[in-house]
């Protein structure tokens, strides 16, 4: 996350807003209360929907057809008005994986990162999310190694054949039991920069079949 926020209050009018994103170069903004804690976002489309939903100066455009939230927000004129509420915010143990399946499902941007008391802490973007991504694949080989066979699940970084080729992992070797081998590839996921695994491990010792 970017731990320093560019943020409004509710009454920040309309012009103002639109100045902080264009000279923040952002598309979002969060809308904090006197504690510092987001009440919602505003956007460059809540800002062009507002505008949207004014008359045509020209008297050329039929009326637009607005739903009744639409038409509370189309006369709004400060940060209260045209925040989209609540604001939908991360915290800063997320994964990126946790972050990134919210901003998809949302169809968001830009995600605020609140502490335990609900105050802004920081903000997360999609080019934040993609940045993990310029990883150096030898980086990624040393923590699959290191962190997750050596201290994880306690055996040699040389028992197991790890390359990872432009983020895409391969695993080769034999493990003792299934379970580890399965608990390996899993975790492999979750190594920032990795975008695959390709799980190619062997194992002695099959898990014994669950009971109905």
């Amino acid at each position: 996350m970017t731990p320093a926020v560019v943020k409004v209050r509710p009454d920040t009018p309309f012009k103002e807003i639109a100045q902080v994103l264009a000279e923040n170069d952002i598309t979002s903004v969060p809308v904090v209360d006197e504690q510092g804690r987001p009440l919602g976002v505003v956007s460059e489309a809540d800002l062009l929907r507002n505008e949207a939903a004014g008359e045509d100066p020209a008297g050329l455009l039929p009326a637009a057809h607005l739903s009744s939230k639409e038409r509370a927000r189309s006369g709004a004129t400060t940060a209260h008005g045209l925040m989209t509420s609540p604001a939908e915010c991360a915290r800063p143990e997320w994964t990126v994986v946790e972050a990134a399946r919210v901003m998809d499902h949302r169809h968001i941007k830009r995600l605020p990162v609140v502490d335990e008391a609900g105050r802004l802490v920081g903000i997360v973007s999609r080019s934040d999310l993609l940045r993990v991504f310029l990883r150096h694949d030898h980086a990624i080989r040393e923590e699959v190694r290191d962190d997750l066979v050596a201290r994880i699940l306690g055996l040699s970084p040389d028992s197991v054949d790890v390359r990872v080729d432009d983020g895409i992992v391969t695993l080769r070797g034999t493990m003792d039991d299934q379970s580890a081998a399965r608990t390996l590839a899993r975790l492999c996921q979750g190594v920032d920069g990795v975008v695959s695994v390709a799980d190619h491990l062997g194992y002695r010792v099959a898990d014994a079949p669950s009971r109905s």
